[in-house]
């Protein structure tokens, strides 16, 4: 095994700066410690607003109305559409000597679009941070303390 020898002491002539603590081999001591400086406390808080809704809607509601034609015809007609009018033919088929369409009816659909404004004032939520410090409490020393007493935390303080 090797010997290991510690380094030699240092020099008599000490660097500039240094204190004559590392001259006679004395070693620093090094500490941390938790002051408290104060507590904050914070809360959220949910409030509400009112709030204005005001928008423009759209109603369709749709008016039926039957025509009587009693007309005869060869085909079948198709259904029709102009502009907002939708033409619905309603057909019969009636024994004779021979097989004839008659067109009976027409079934007018018109689509009648209306704007109505509608308003109503709903509650919105939102939430805010409150804030609140507390200052640190002065530690007791020795001449404020009782005898036999003991201060518990209280839950807030935690």
């Amino acid at each position: 095994m090797e010997d290991k020898t510690r380094p030699s002491a240092p020099p008599d002539n000490p660097v500039p700066g240094s204190s004559g603590a590392a001259q006679t081999g004395a070693e620093a001591a090094v500490s941390r410690q938790v002051v408290e400086t104060g507590r904050v406390r914070v809360a959220k808080v949910t409030r509400t607003r009112d709030h204005l809704i005001d928008e423009l809607l759209a109603h369709t509601r749709f008016e039926v109305n039957r025509v009587p034609i009693g007309r005869l015809i060869d085909t079948m007609p198709p259904i029709k559409e102009d502009g907002d009018l939708t033409i619905v033919p309603i057909v019969e088929e009636t024994v004779v000597v021979e097989r004839r369409l008659l067109l009976k009816e027409e079934v007018h659909i018109r689509r009648v679009q209306t704007n109505e404004r509608y308003q109503q004032t709903v509650k919105l939520r939102y939430q805010t941070a409150e804030v609140t410090r507390t200052p640190a409490q002065k530690p007791a020393t020795d001449k404020d303390a009782v005898v036999g007493s003991i201060t518990k935390p209280k839950p807030e303080d935690t």
